[in-house]
């Protein structure tokens, strides 16, 4: 996801990491063990002037499957859940208007969503160096 967000005009930067979990400053093996509650997440800083929120949560549910509990694609955890991380009311909002409209549309072919929309975020821990730009690192694995 994080490549997908760093590819649009107006995100300054994506970074890779943690969020959601009860442990300080995890490692991937360690959130990945499924023992400290943490979600893989994206970081996002952004203009407002040049890409909207809603745009970002509109791309966000174009890049996941947010009807599978925790699972994306083949990846199967918690840490794969599908969750939003809101600063404020307004993002909340946002993030439950754009549901409604997919459901209304009967976008996933009517599946439940099973998105965990957080009001107040949680501490954004970054992850490893490596988890970083991972598909610009990887792409030579990754498009075969």
């Amino acid at each position: 996801m994080e490549d997908r967000f760093a590819a649009l005009d107006g995100v300054v930067d994506a970074v890779s990491g943690y969020m959601g979990g009860h442990q300080d400053n995890p490692t991937y093996e360690q959130v990945c063990s499924g023992d400290t509650g943490h979600a893989e997440a994206v970081e996002l800083l952004y203009d407002p002037l040049q890409v909207s929120y809603r745009e970002l949560v509109e791309l966000f549910f174009t890049l996941h499957d947010p009807t599978t509990p925790d699972q994306q694609g083949p990846n199967v955890g918690s840490q794969y859940r599908s969750v939003v991380f809101c600063n404020d009311a307004d993002e909340v909002e946002q993030v439950e208007q754009e549901m409604q409209r997919m459901k209304e549309e009967n976008a996933f072919d009517g599946r439940g969503f099973c998105t965990q929309v957080i009001t107040t975020p949680p501490t954004f821990w970054r992850a490893e160096e490596h988890h970083q730009d991972y598909y610009q690192k990887h792409r030579g694995f990754c498009s075969r």
